[in-house]
């Protein structure tokens, strides 16, 4: 199985979805709750097809590193035949892959934990495929310039016990404060909520995810980005890499089909590689995949910080970032780190 890393590393604009007064099918987050429309996308059916992946995404940067596989499969060009069904919510997909309604299917790095360790063990990883893509961005002059700017103010996002959650607490705790002390979340139940609270406000703090920065700066131009916390979880040295997604099969189905999966893993590597150096292409094969409009695409693809890490490397940055979760608050990995079979290395 291939082994590649392949990452863009973040730097300042986003776009999962709308904002402001947000269009729904412009809108797109790793925390949204309600679902998306199902695509379908088939290889051409012979005698050497290796089977059929039903394979599922979150609306968003897990699923913008999936648009070149979905295309060659819809060529026909792939050794197996793929269905494509993409949510907004992580909570909504994380239970079709338990219950078979999707083979492989990509979720918050924590998320895998907390289904590995419900399910006694039906859940593996197989890639990381997205790094740290959160920001804060402020409306107004509240002159943040560095996270010790952060306490005693009121911080806008959505993410409560996912991902946004812990890594802010992560990072405010390398800094002396406590997430539940020393600032006020405000916690909404989408990006767009965010959005919508903060429009008519003068002045406000916001944490927002990849790509939902892009579109919204193109729609509030007053909102700046005033942090990378991606830059600021690195800058703290003990964490490993901050790792939004990654790729989770069920066992079952990787026990019965391990060559479909490492030809998948192969195809994901390739289709990230492509994806990020060819960004106007890919970015049409986006819109026409229901994500983001191609516009967007093309500006918030080189700060998605899509990735294919696979194998003993993908096994070790995830230990490390489950263990920095863990060491804040056990729950948020499901009450214990997950054991060797977790990590799928091709062996």
């Amino acid at each position: 199985m291939k082994k590649r890393i392949l990452a863009i590393m973040a730097c300042a604009l986003l776009a999962l979805t709308a904002c402001g007064k947000t269009n729904v099918k412009e809108s797109v987050s790793s925390g949204e709750s309600g679902s998306e429309q199902t695509t379908v996308a088939q290889s051409s059916e012979n005698e050497s097809s290796l089977g059929t992946i039903k394979l599922g995404g979150l609306k968003g940067p897990t699923s913008i590193g999936m648009v070149k596989l979905l295309d060659d499969a819809k060529k026909g060009s792939l050794s197996y035949s793929v269905t494509f069904d993409m949510e907004t919510a992580p909570d909504v997909m994380a239970p079709k892959l338990l219950n078979g309604e999707v083979d492989i299917a990509t979720l918050p790095v924590n998320m895998g934990s907390v289904l590995f360790n419900k399910s006694d063990g039906k859940v593996v990883m197989l890639d990381a495929s997205t790094l740290g893509v959160l920001y804060i961005l402020e409306k107004g002059d509240m002159n943040i310039k560095s996270i010790d700017d952060l306490k005693g103010k009121t911080i806008v996002a959505h993410g409560q016990g996912a991902t946004p959650e812990y890594s802010l607490g992560y990072i405010l705790s390398a800094h002396g404060m406590d997430i539940n002390k020393d600032v006020t979340m405000d916690w909404k139940s989408s990006a767009d909520e965010v959005l919508a609270a903060v429009e008519n406000m003068d002045s406000a703090v916001v944490m927002l995810p990849q790509p939902f920065v892009t579109v919204a700066q193109t729609k509030m131009p007053g909102l700046q980005t005033v942090l990378d916390l991606t830059k600021e979880w690195d800058a703290i040295g003990t964490g490993g890499k901050l790792i939004t997604a990654g790729i989770f099969v069920r066992s079952d189905f990787l026990e019965s089909n391990k060559q479909l999966v490492d030809e998948f893993l192969d195809d994901y590597t390739d289709s990230v590689k492509w994806i990020n150096e060819n960004v106007e292409e890919a970015s049409k094969l986006v819109e026409e995949n229901d994500i983001i409009k191609a516009p967007v695409a093309a500006k918030a693809i080189p700060y998605c910080n899509l990735v294919s890490i696979t194998g003993d490397e993908m096994k070790k940055d995830a230990e490390d970032y489950l263990k920095t979760l863990f060491d804040a608050d056990p729950k948020s990995v499901g009450g214990a780190l997950p054991g060797e079979e977790f990590y799928y290395t091709g062996k």
